[in-house]
């Protein structure tokens, strides 16, 4: 039976418990244990696919098809284990349950009301697999004090209750704030947290406090004795430059040391973190930088793009370089020419996203790598992009676009060269999808197999021609201008196991120009980069080096 950690937060930000969360993950497997991080959430919405990338960061995929919390992103890239759609829920995904099971009769009749029913349903959550793994993490979203996230805390607080003693932990995050005109931290802000916690029938075990400055020990013992915990176990959070250095730095600050103490556990088995100590030194010991333009639509919140950010992160750990990163707005350029924006980039990644706003620019950069022969990554609505550019520029289709687009409008302007898909096959059956269905949870979703052409680029990067990866989309590059796209020289080189839906393109006369329907960065971590992301940044290398 798991033992629980249930992780809340004061006045934090989301990364910082995410972080956290996922760090004492990699910590926890480093001594052996077995770990799954799960994020509950006090958002409404039922289904987080429908968010905008502006209002929640990006939407992180499973293989089996969820879509989730960017935070289940951190815990995939710390610990390997891949997430699954019983790791993420949201109160609009408790109500929902309950509502339906009430219209079903379940309950007999019986008044519904958040206790028990609501908080039953966030139980019974929680108790999902907890006979996998040795630990179970789970992160509350939200602060305390939140409205919308009483429900949870209540249920937790009953949960471990319901548990035997000893079987679960509060972990919880705050912040000390530093003073610069009095020169001190201030800790009140921890103390009203925790008390705030108390006041609902939770006590922390174990507190992190997020601080840009070390905190004196005067300062530990007074945050020890007003928030009833041992001063062992109030850890320093402070400021990285390197996500990835989190897991080491709590090792040091005592972290995964006051988690076992907290659960008794003794001896516990010493930590191997050479893994980490790896990653550290790949991050900080690199023989160059590249620059990679990340052409997209929502760059003004990077969180958005935040998995690909991190892929070409590890990338360039696996090259020994550092990726810088630049973000440019593609509706920079729908009606001017890139180059004043895309020149000094020694690769350029257009990403996914939805509508035919900066869709434009897209093209336009697609037009501008394949030309000046620059390496190319475009990635799901990128790999459309840079069809639709090719049909225009080199296939003689000028009225190339996307039946998307023409959804959109309304109204009918562009030759469908990618065209919304209404059926495919899942395992062993087929879906079928209508263009004016509700859109949550509606899209191709989830991991595919596809089948790549002997001795295209794309195998040689993954070392073989079967692969699975995550998807999510609705439209597809249509396979019927297969043959004249090869015609002219624009490989589909990749392609589901049935042969009808295009999966990868690739240049055969470019360097490096590939584009994948699929999300490859949702797969990438640190100790383990994904061969697209790996092979990418050698070409940025190659590429600057010819500079």
């Amino acid at each position: 039976m798991a033992r629980y950690i249930f992780i809340t937060g004061g006045v934090v930000s989301s990364l910082g418990k995410g972080l956290a969360s996922a760090a004492l993950g990699a910590l926890l497997q480093a001594r052996g244990f077995s770990v799954r991080l799960r994020k509950l959430d006090p958002y409404l919405n039922v289904d987080p696919g429908t968010m905008s990338p502006f209002e929640h960061g990006e939407v992180f995929v499973t293989d089996d098809g969820a879509e989730t919390d960017l935070d289940l992103g951190h815990y995939e890239r710390f610990t390997g284990v891949p997430a699954r759609k019983t790791d993420s829920v949201s109160s609009g995904r408790i109500y929902s349950n309950v509502l339906e099971r009430e219209r079903r009769g379940d309950y007999l009749g019986k008044t519904i009301q958040v206790v028990p029913h609501v908080t039953n349903e966030i139980k019974d959550f929680l108790s999902i697999g907890d006979d996998e793994v040795d630990f179970m993490l789970c992160e509350i979203g939200g602060t305390v004090g939140d409205i919308e996230g009483l429900p949870f805390f209540e249920a937790i607080r009953q949960f471990s209750h319901d548990k035997p003693r000893g079987q679960c932990i509060f972990m919880h995050l705050t912040l000390l704030p530093y003073l610069a005109a009095s020169g001190e931290l201030k800790t009140k802000p921890t103390q009203h947290s925790v008390k705030e916690l108390q006041s609902i029938g939770i006590a922390p075990d174990v507190l992190v406090c997020r601080s840009e400055h070390p905190i004196p020990e005067k300062e530990r013992e007074k945050i020890a004795l007003f928030c009833n915990v041992r001063k062992e176990a109030v850890i320093a959070a402070y400021d990285l430059n390197s996500i990835y250095e989190a897991p080491l730095a709590y090792h040091r600050e005592g972290l995964d040391q006051a988690v076992l103490d907290a659960f008794d556990i003794s001896p516990a088995p010493r930590p191997d973190l050479s893994k980490w100590e790896d990653v550290v030194d790949r991050i900080h010991h690199t023989d160059g930088e590249v620059k990679v333009a990340i052409v997209g639509k929502y760059v003004q919140l990077e969180d958005a793009y935040k998995s690909i950010k991190e892929a070409l992160t590890h990338g360039g750990m696996a090259n020994r370089v550092k990726v810088k990163v630049e973000w440019v707005d593609a509706e920079i350029f729908d009606n001017e020419d890139p180059a004043p924006y895309l020149e000094g980039f020694n690769a350029i990644l257009v990403p996914g996203g939805f509508g035919e706003r900066g869709t434009e620019g897209k093209i336009k950069a697609a037009e501008f790598a394949r030309t000046r022969k620059i390496p190319y990554l475009g990635i799901c609505l990128g790999m459309q992009m840079a069809v639709i550019e090719a049909a225009r520029n080199a296939a003689g289709i000028s009225a190339a676009g996307s039946e998307e687009f023409d959804h959109e409008a309304g109204a009918k302007r562009f030759e469908p060269v990618v065209y919304h898909l209404k059926e495919w096959v899942q395992g062993n059956a087929t879906v079928q999808r209508k263009a004016n269905d509700a859109k949550g949870g509606t899209m191709r979703l989830g991991a595919y197999n596809a089948v790549l052409a002997e001795g295209s680029k794309v195998a040689q990067v993954y070392g073989g021609t079967a692969i699975e990866e995550r998807h999510r989309h609705r439209y597809e590059v249509d396979i019927k201008y297969r043959e004249k796209l090869e015609a002219c020289g624009l490989s589909f080189s990749g392609m589901s196991p049935d042969g009808r839906l295009p999966e990868i393109v690739e240049w055969k006369d470019h360097p490096w120009f590939i584009g994948v329907q699929y999300h490859p960065e949702l797969k990438s971590k640190p100790f383990a980069p994904h061969p697209l992301f790996k092979d990418f940044v050698r070409a940025a290398v190659d590429a600057s080096r010819l500079v």
